[in-house]
């Protein structure tokens, strides 16, 4: 199999964990139904967008609730042209392995940022289908393409002040002095996007887990589970 043979099929068939009964959204909305702009949009489930600066600590955070959470939240593996190694759980791709999923409608969003290109797969289409709540880590100006193709789509995002981003990122050793300091100042790709919660994570990494758990709960309609 070519190495984007493989790439495609493990995009496509990586397996989802089960869950005993369907999880709710908590505001239903018809299966692929009519919703915002007058197309089908895909549901009945919920995608939860973290969003949020490099060094706001959004990984960490998404690990803190989804270990918390188990099989109630599905955090997809992203597609990341860069090679594998310390950091982020992806899946790695060339430039052309990248652009041939791309070209074959293998993500269902994909953004440029830093040098490198990032897609979701197109599984987490599914888990939304069967009712499920998606986590994912996404680039702010993948907001807009995401909600056109979610019909209950919640925005989360993650900050942090900038002196604390600045010593995670150098801490990381993924990037070097310039590159940590061009991360730091980049500007907010969408200034103004509405956000549904807010989490400052420049305390215990616990208390911003917990913040986005019990987010999830309720987006899930489970808020009254423990």
């Amino acid at each position: 199999m070519s190495s984007h043979g493989a790439l495609a099929a493990e995009v496509e068939t990586r397996p989802r964990p089960e869950r005993e009964e369907p999880v709710r959204s908590a505001e239903p909305v018809e299966q692929d139904g009519e919703h915002r702009t007058g197309v089908r949009l895909i549901g009945p489930g919920v995608f939860v967008a973290v969003v949020g600066p490099s060094g706001a600590g959004k990984d960490s955070v998404i690990g803190c609730a989804s270990e918390s959470l188990g099989a109630l939240v599905t955090v997809p593996r992203r597609v990341v042209t860069r090679p594998p190694g310390p950091g982020e759980d992806h899946l790695p791709a060339t430039e052309r392995e990248f652009a041939e999923v791309r070209a074959s409608g293998g993500y269902a969003c994909h953004w440029d940022a830093h040098g490198l290109r990032y897609g979701l797969p197109t599984c987490v289409d599914e888990v939304v289908r069967a009712g499920g709540v998606v986590l994912a880590n996404v680039s702010r100006t993948a907001l807009d393409e995401l909600e056109r193709r979610y019909a209950d789509f919640r925005v989360v995002l993650v900050t942090a002040s900038d002196e604390v981003r600045a010593r995670r990122l150098a801490q990381r050793g993924r990037e070097s002095h310039d590159d940590v300091a061009r991360r730091v100042a980049r500007l907010d790709p969408a200034p103004g996007r509405r956000v549904d919660l807010v989490i400052v994570n420049d305390g215990a990494l616990a208390e911003a887990g917990d913040a986005l758990t019990a987010f999830l709960r309720a987006a899930a309609g489970r808020d009254g589970d423990r």
